[in-house]
């Protein structure tokens, strides 16, 4: 098979990415100054590029799949498959103006725009129906305003920026998060499509078992039967009988989140000797 060629996102998404394919296995090594970095996988080539470029490079065919947000896919109209949402750098495309101008006004002015999101941007603005202008940015949109913008559209996670620069949102366009594309091209083939989903496995096992901790422990017979009761697992809990037949070791994976409140209920119900440790993958 020819190697499964990717495209890694330069920037501040890049780690993110990294540290889920390290999560699966797949070692990636980028020189300073590279573009092109080493993989420890013989049917994997990997190249680093502006998030983005990436979804039109795939809608092009000459890469595989490639890691990128769901921004840029809609921004540059790029004709490719979503693979798999991996949640990370959740952001939202919004609207945004001063505080001191009102809806009124908005609608009965030309309104000047700031953004990187020149597509996204008019298309909001002739749904609309705005009178309007768009000046391209090239990051730090936030300051354009009031003096050179009366509106912007940019991405935000949590408005902070936004507030503490006077604006305030009108509109939340899309949402938006680190996701994993494929060209349509690679997707007709056969030995790639199946790589591309083994891929997708290896990265789902990852993330759920970021969200899970292994539990083990230690029963007494007598308190076995009501212990295993009160006890969430995925499926059922792994049970082995102790050294001497002197009661039972217990395993269960849990949500982190249920850690805090399940520890102190386990005690109550008996368990013993009880260990958390952290999962690498869960393939359920």
């Amino acid at each position: 098979m020819d190697k499964l060629k990717i495209l890694l996102p330069k920037g501040r998404i890049y780690e993110n990415v990294i540290g889920l394919l390290g999560g699966a296995g797949i070692k990636v090594d980028l020189p300073e100054r590279a573009y092109r970095p080493t993989v420890n996988q013989d049917d994997l080539e990997a190249k680093v590029m502006k998030p983005q470029n990436i979804g039109k490079l795939l809608e092009l065919g000459a890469h595989d799949v490639g890691f990128t947000g769901r921004d840029w896919i809609v921004e540059t109209k790029a004709d490719v498959e979503e693979i798999m949402d991996l949640g990370f750098d959740k952001v939202r495309i919004v609207a945004a103006v001063p505080n001191a101008i009102d809806d009124h006004t908005l609608a009965h002015k030309r309104v000047i725009v700031a953004t990187e999101y020149e597509q996204i941007a008019r298309d909001w603005l002739e749904n609309r129906r705005m009178n309007y202008l768009i000046v391209r940015t090239y990051g730090a949109t936030e300051v354009f305003p009031p003096d050179d913008a009366d509106m912007i559209v940019d991405n935000t996670a949590t408005g902070r920026t936004l507030q503490e620069n006077g604006l305030r949102i009108v509109d939340t366009i899309l949402e938006s998060s680190t996701r994993m594309f494929a060209s349509k091209e690679a997707l007709k083939n056969p030995a790639k499509k199946q790589k591309i989903e083994e891929l997708k496995m290896l990265f789902e096992a990852v993330l759920d078992a970021r969200d899970k901790v292994m539990l083990e422990m230690n029963c007494s017979k007598d308190k076995f039967d009501t212990l295993v009761k009160g006890i969430p697992a995925m499926r059922s809990p792994t049970v082995a009988p102790l050294y001497g037949d002197d009661g039972y070791a217990i395993k269960i994976a849990v949500n982190k989140s249920e850690v805090p409140v399940l520890l102190p209920k386990l005690k109550k119900l008996g368990a013993t000797d009880i260990l958390e440790y952290e999962l690498r993958k869960v393939l359920a």
